[in-house]
């Protein structure tokens, strides 16, 4: 899997890639190699948050292997597009490790054996029910919080297809044992999840984890897995 992340400052570059959401489909329709992609905004903040991030958008896709990814996302043309609009762009790419759950109807990760080292990246997304919009963004505040003070996250964006519907938080950590540790610990993310579980919030959900392989440019002027200090959106 490729997820690349663009920064867009201009208001021109933003109105330009808000109307990519449409013109860019057709670019992965014809792209074969590209076996599941998705055309993303943020939010801003901590990026988990219903409030849209109009400078930042990203694209995920998932190949067959690391070599075709790195292939297609340096020289397809609308991986060049993006980046040469942008202020700024990042890619990471990252193996399955585990999923469960479905995205869209599909199931777009094939989990292989995790035979390497290094950093890990989670992906959690859902679809929420309309009737759960307001519970569910009232966990917001006190989850950004959390994972915005926790010193061990490498880099971590909130994303989604559609606002306030449809949610994809990502976030990289230098070890399984510092994601377990935030996601297990008592807090206001283990108090979100029993509460989605308990009052049933999602139509639709998918957990990944991920190894990752390496990356590619320069967020905030640095590659996060090359920084101590947690990078956000």
């Amino acid at each position: 899997m490729s997820l690349s992340i663009f920064r867009f400052r201009p208001v021109s570059q933003r109105l330009w890639v808000l109307g990519q959401m449409g013109a860019a489909r057709l670019s992965f329709m014809n792209m074969a190699e590209a076996r599941f992609w998705k055309l993303c905004g943020s939010g801003v903040g901590e990026g988990f948050t219903p409030k849209p991030n109009t400078q930042v958008w990203a694209i995920l896709a998932v190949w067959d292997d690391e070599g075709i990814a790195r292939d297609k996302v340096g020289t397809a043309p609308v991986f060049r597009r993006w980046r040469a609009h942008a202020d700024e762009s990042w890619t990471v790419y990252l193996t399955p490790t585990s999923a469960r759950g479905e995205w869209s109807g599909q199931t777009p990760f094939s989990a292989q054996d995790d035979t390497g080292q290094g950093p890990i990246a989670a992906l959690t997304r859902a679809t929420i029910k309309p009737s759960a919009l307001t519970q569910f963004w009232g966990q917001e505040p006190d989850i950004s919080k959390a994972i915005g003070a926790d010193p061990n996250v490498m880099f971590k964006i909130g994303i989604g297809e559609i606002p306030w519907l449809h949610q994809v938080t990502f976030s990289i950590w230098p070890d399984a044992a510092s994601m377990a540790d935030f996601a297990r610990k008592d807090g206001p993310h283990a108090r979100a999840i029993q509460a989605v579980r308990d009052g049933g919030w999602f139509k639709e959900e998918l957990y990944a984890r991920f190894r990752v392989l390496g990356a590619e440019g320069a967020w905030q002027g640095a590659d996060p897995l090359a920084q101590p200090e947690r990078s956000v959106a």
